[in-house]
């Protein structure tokens, strides 16, 4: 048996019984559907290697514009795959026509079994011999693991993915809220428009509006001209608000009227501009306390959670973190030209008995500084330098021989961070690689 995964789009359910009986004595995975109404969610979320697609949907037209037109949108959407076309017309100009398109090949109905098989595994072959660029692996590709959590959480994503349904994200610093959204409007029906990403935490106050909704010339002393908001170049699209946590409350109202009206309106201006967005929401922060303690607005909280999803941390996936490892080992070799292919055992359980705090960000940090340092085929412990939860850097005082304690070393690094990215918690945090909560614990530690 083959481990190909074929699609089979036709709306004949007789054809479809026969097909089923038949492929799945030679294929590993066979889906079938009727319409191709479902095409673009189903190619997205079983990613079949090959797609029996036949060219006509309606009785009484077969002129084959069908299958042409949803050739064209796999090609466009998962150019990888690869499509064989099925009609019931020997037509050889639609055939060349279809393979100028990108088609694999072409079959007519009535269909020889051995010779539907043949080019169906010929298809599989082909696709699999082909190692393109998009394929090959990336730091920000969804990894989902086998674990039960994640296997939940990929079960309800694909569910609610092609839906427009606003969906908040939250969970620890590093555990990749910010793939995963992306995860969502790859598999949405907006995926061939924009998604726009914005750092909420990042913004000052002073230009949060004119970022998010834009603003006309004249509207203020530096505006020489007229400026799209992130709202309006998002338009058709999805916008991705990370750190919403961190938007101050008099400025939560602002979102929310627009969040509501479905319109901006840019600052300096009076015309309202419709916009259609699929929001997505990612904070690490406890936004039901938020609400409670009167610093978050409650129907804000509920006009951005449609949907919840809670990202576990990477110590409670530790079935995850030798095969993520594998994954930036391969990533980091390809980038900077090393011959290290493998993790060793004994690398391996130097990852395992790691805490990692910082999450899948961490782990990523550690593999690429391990990758660099790497000199053989396989990485081995002493490639791997960990830093421990409490070994900020033990430095010398200046004009004197004691020893910079730990403490004194955290205090100062954290005052400098404070210092450089001016009191942004945001950024202060992802800096110093740890979580909002452990950086407002030392900041009243030190009384900063």
């Amino acid at each position: 048996m083959t481990k190909a995964k074929i699609l089979v789009v036709d709306d004949n359910a007789g054809i479809r019984s026969a097909l089923n009986v038949l492929l799945k004595r030679h294929f590993a995975e066979v889906e079938l559907i009727a319409s191709p109404k479902q095409l673009r969610s189903t190619v997205l979320t079983f990613k079949p290697d090959v797609v029996l697609l036949d060219m006509n949907f309606y009785t009484d037209i077969n002129t084959g514009n069908e299958g042409l037109f949803c050739l064209s949108e796999i090609k466009r959407y998962a150019p990888y795959v690869e499509v064989v076309l099925f009609t019931a017309y020997a037509d050889i100009q639609l055939a060349v026509e279809g393979m100028k398109r990108g088609a694999f090949d072409f079959v007519v109905k009535p269909w020889d079994n051995e010779r539907l098989i043949e080019i169906l595994k010929s298809a599989y072959k082909r696709k699999k011999s082909e190692t393109p660029r998009k394929q090959s692996t990336s730091s920000t590709e969804m990894f989902w693991g086998e674990g039960d959590a994640m296997c939940s959480i990929r079960r309800n994503v694909e569910r609610f993915a092609p839906t427009d349904a606003t969906i908040l994200i939250t969970g620890e610093n590093g555990t990749g809220k910010d793939v995963l959204a992306n995860e969502i409007h790859r598999l949405s029906d907006r995926a061939m428009h924009p998604m726009v990403c914005v750092d909420a935490g990042a913004i000052t106050e002073t230009l949060f509006e004119s970022e998010l909704f834009g603003h006309v010339k004249g509207a203020f002393t530096d505006a020489h001209a007229d400026k799209v908001g992130k709202f309006e170049e998002a338009n058709g699209g999805t916008l991705f608000l990370d750190e919403i946590g961190n938007i101050p409350l008099h400025l939560q109202a602002k979102l929310l009227r627009v969040l509501q009206n479905r319109a901006v309106t840019r600052v300096g201006d009076t015309k309202e501009r419709p916009i259609d967005i699929r929001l997505i929401c990612a904070t690490n922060k406890n936004i039901p306390q938020m609400v409670q303690e009167g610093i978050f607005r409650e129907d804000l909280f509920y006009r951005i959670n449609t949907l919840h999803v809670q990202l576990p941390p990477l110590r409670q996936r530790t079935d995850e973190i030798v095969p993520l490892a594998e994954r930036f080992v391969k990533l980091y070799a390809e980038k900077y030209h090393r011959a290290v292919t493998t993790i060793s055992s004994e690398a391996a359980k130097v990852l395992l008995a790691h805490t990692w705090s910082g999450n899948i960000r961490e782990l990523q940090n550690s593999i690429e500084k391990a990758v660099i340092l790497s000199e053989g085929a396989e990485l081995l412990p002493s490639d791997i330098q960990l830093q421990t939860a409490c070994s900020p850097f033990c430095i010398k005082n200046e004009g004197s021989e004691s020893l910079e304690t730990l403490e004194m070393a955290e205090e100062r690094i954290v005052r400098a961070a404070m210092d450089k990215y001016e009191g942004n918690l945001s950024l202060v945090a992802k800096s110093l690689n740890i979580s909002r909560p452990t950086l407002y614990a030392k900041l009243k530690k030190y009384n900063i």
